[in-house]
C-alpha cells in the first residue's frame, strides 16, 4: 500500500457543506492573494512565502 501525503484538506465527510462554486471562489481569491505585491501583503500581514504557500493549495482544499 502506497503512502499518501496528508494535505490541511477537509474530511470527506465535510466536503460536502462546500458548493462547487464556493470552492472555485476560494480558488479565485487564491490566485488573487498570489498576484498581490509585497506592500499589500505586508499590509495583511503576510509573507510573499506565505501567500505562495496558501494560493497553491488546490480548491478542494478548505479549512472549515
Amino acid at each position: 500500500m502506497s503512502q499518501i501525503t496528508r494535505t490541511r484538506a477537509l474530511p470527506h465527510r465535510h466536503i460536502a457543506r462546500f458548493s462547487l462554486s464556493h470552492m472555485f471562489e476560494i480558488a479565485r481569491q487564491r490566485r488573487q492573494l498570489a498576484r498581490l505585491d509585497d506592500a499589500a501583503l505586508t499590509d495583511m500581514g503576510l509573507t510573499r512565502h506565505q501567500a505562495h504557500r496558501e494560493a497553491s493549495r488546490a480548491f478542494w482544499d478548505i479549512d472549515a
